[in-house]
């Protein structure tokens, strides 16, 4: 690494309207938490970033709380092999990770619908 200069890999969410028509059910319920940061069009790779903080904050939507707590083991473990693949300058099976987070997170919206 240069000695005042630094590479930056950054994830960056891409939604074609935004996450909120995404993710409609998944947007509504963590719009209860936190409106504002649901309106900035958080990407998924950082709502698992802050998975454990929105759990804590679920006590009270015990439901939803569990349907993330099924998904919570195989999010993080994406998470960590996404940030692992990037540091290691593997960005082509970085990017297939994050197509199996997308499939998680579709599950997810799915199964809020029967909530």
């Amino acid at each position: 690494m240069s000695k005042y200069m630094q590479l930056t890999i950054r994830i960056r969410p891409y939604y074609k309207k935004s996450f909120k028509k995404a993710y409609p059910r998944l947007a509504h319920r963590l719009s209860y938490l936190d409106e504002a940061w649901v309106e900035e069009d958080p990407s998924l790779f950082e709502i698992i970033g802050k998975l454990d903080q929105l759990l804590y904050q679920l006590e009270g939507d015990p439901p939803f709380r569990e349907l993330l707590l099924q998904h919570r083991s195989a999010l993080h473990r994406l998470y960590e092999d996404i940030e692992e693949r990037i540091g290691d300058w593997q960005l082509a099976k970085a990017d297939q990770l994050l197509y199996r987070i997308e499939d998680i997170f579709d599950d997810i919206e799915d199964e809020l619908g029967g909530l």
